[in-house]
């Protein structure tokens, strides 16, 4: 593992990277540098942590064996502009702006850069994240490595191929939305029948949560799953096929192809 990693951005990421890695026991409070352009939202996250809050982007580099770039994408240009001059031989950039790939990252930076671009989701949050790293090819095995385990500190984290970026970014990126929608649209019928709306959506979002724990921990197909829950002539196969009947599947399967479509262009 690193012995001092640098983020540069504490937004609602870069605070669950700087939570995972401190609470995971990961790496030491004092061992993580914040930077954010208003001081007082660094300060805060350094406080809850015991982490370091530094004054400049040129401090946090100067700091880090390896910085986190934990900003927008519309952000990032003018921030890869500022922080060129100090990004020193063997330093290790991570990248989780979206649309952003590895060339377009290495050629605001400069030549031999060690990079990582990563599509992480909001739900590391709550330490149930999932993302998705590719590397360029500077980057040793034991780097990689490390970088995977702070992912890895805050939920799942997987390597894959640059190319599949987009379909994770559809797919992981956007889908908490999408379930969201599904919770609140569960909670809605519940109070539709009759259920007070703070019960409806307990009871709803304690079933996507177990049911999500289904598919991971018991690693059946979710069509079993599925077949497990339906009882010939039951209530569930009625509701499936009403599901069915309204294109459930379809406009799930679209959205992820939209989201992974437009992060082609960004």
């Amino acid at each position: 593992m690193f012995k001092t990693l640098g983020i540069l951005g504490t937004g609602n990421m870069g605070r669950a990277i700087a939570s995972g890695l401190v609470r995971s026991g990961l790496m030491q409070g004092n061992q993580v540098y914040l930077y954010n352009l208003h001081p007082e939202k660094a300060q805060r996250l350094a406080d809850e942590l015991g982490a370091v809050r530094v004054d400049s982007a040129k401090e946090l580099l100067e700091r880090s064996e390896a910085v986190i770039l934990a900003v927008k994408p519309f952000i990032m240009p003018g921030v890869l502009e500022e922080i060129k001059p100090y990004i020193t031989s063997g330093k290790i950039m991570v990248s989780i702006a979206a649309g952003l790939t590895l060339s377009r990252l290495a050629a605001a930076m400069p030549e031999q850069t060690k990079i990582v671009r990563v599509m992480p989701n909001t739900p590391a949050m709550v330490g149930e994240g999932m993302s998705a790293l590719t590397f360029n090819t500077y980057l040793t095995e034991a780097e990689k490595e490390a970088v995977v385990a702070i992912f890895r500190s805050f939920g799942k984290a997987e390597v894959v191929e640059e190319r599949l970026i987009d379909a994770v970014c559809g797919l992981s990126g956007s889908g908490p939305a999408f379930v969201y929608m599904f919770i609140e649209a569960l909670a809605d019928a519940g109070v539709r029948e009759g259920m007070f709306r703070p019960m409806a959506y307990t009871f709803a979002a304690q079933t996507v949560l177990g049911a999500a724990k289904m598919v991971l921990e018991t690693g059946e197909h979710p069509g079993k799953l599925k077949d497990d829950v339906c009882s010939p002539g039951g209530t569930t196969i009625e509701a499936v096929k009403s599901l069915e009947e309204n294109g459930f599947r379809a406009a799930a399967m679209n959205a992820v192809i939209v989201s992974a479509e437009k992060n082609k262009t960004l």
